[in-house]
């Protein structure tokens, strides 16, 4: 058995759901593998997210992964000029399909662009509010409570970690860094593991040094080559793996596979832990290659964390 790659799908828009999720239902199918799928389930208020535009980096994100392509021009008009649509209740079928078909489903988030826009800088009355949304929009779409959680944006606050273990969350996928951990952030800690993404994302690194479509998988399994024993958590987006870039993805599965990884579930990666054994570590704000922004990150030893 080869090293691990668990799937982590983040779905944060309506078409997203309706459209690519059952791109990567067949891609998956094909391939023999199952993924966490992580539902944003209230309004879609895509459109909102173009005020980052005076961000540090937003720009050349947004014409490198060709956002229009990808996101559509009436996703890129909800919450502007078009009504946001609530994607629980427009596309609750598809997120019931998901989980029939035996893959692991999980919350995302309530209204994508609202939490990873503000939960940094907002109160506990405020993450408390967002946070029962989509527990209760994903109880309604899906008939069942979730048992994990994935940060829109890799964006948290410390009120999100002490909710995570109070609402009854097992693990969850908040952070960027190389292995399961209990987090603790600005003296709050948890016990709600944090299973956190290892590797860039497609829209991180096409667009840079060179990558494009056609050979982003290469970094990607360099990347899973340099140590062996590692295991690794790669996130996918439904908007793009499951649209336009699904040919690069399903020549990283195959070249995964043929290098003998085992794909798996967040699920899997928990249920495979020794809590015992589950290091705390802290988590700081860092910039990322390819992103806009701070996202929150596991600390390496020794690091002075700073507040976001």
């Amino acid at each position: 058995m080869g090293r691990k790659v668990a799937l982590k799908v983040d779905v944060d828009t309506l078409r997203g759901t309706l459209e690519g999720v059952p791109g990567l239902l067949s891609l998956f199918d094909r391939h023999g593998v199952k993924a966490t799928f992580l539902f944003s389930v209230g309004p879609d208020h895509t459109g909102r997210a173009l005020r980052r535009v005076f961000r540090p980096g937003f720009l050349r994100k947004a014409t490198r992964t060709s956002v229009v392509a990808h996101y559509g021009v009436r996703t890129l008009l909800y919450g502007v000029l078009l009504p946001g649509p609530h994607i629980g209740r427009k596309a609750g079928h598809v997120m019931r399909e998901v989980a029939a078909r035996g893959h692991e489903v999980g919350v995302h988030c309530f209204d994508h662009v609202r939490w990873q826009d503000n939960v940094a800088s907002k109160d506990e009355e405020w993450t408390r509010r967002e946070m029962r949304r989509a527990w209760d929009a994903f109880t309604d779409a899906l008939g069942s409570r979730p048992t994990t959680i994935g940060a829109a944006g890799w964006q948290i606050n410390r009120f999100t970690l002490a909710l995570e273990e109070e609402m009854g969350f097992c693990y969850a996928s908040d952070c960027r860094g190389v292995a399961p951990f209990y987090p603790l952030l600005e003296g709050v800690s948890s016990r709600c593991v944090q299973i956190p993404t290892t590797l860039p994302t497609l829209d991180e690194i096409i667009g840079m040094d060179g990558i494009t479509a056609r050979n982003a998988h290469e970094p990607l399994l360099q990347a899973t080559r340099r140590d062996a024993s590692l295991d690794h958590v790669y996130t996918m987006h439904a908007e793009l793996e499951g649209l336009g870039l699904r040919p690069a993805a399903d020549k990283l599965l195959a070249r995964w596979a043929e290098d003998g990884a085992d794909f798996v579930t967040l699920q899997d990666v928990f249920t495979a832990l020794d809590p015992d054994n589950v290091p705390t570590k802290q988590i700081a704000w860092r910039p990322t290659r390819g992103r806009s922004g701070l996202l929150a990150t596991e600390a390496t030893r020794g690091e002075t964390v700073d507040e976001h």
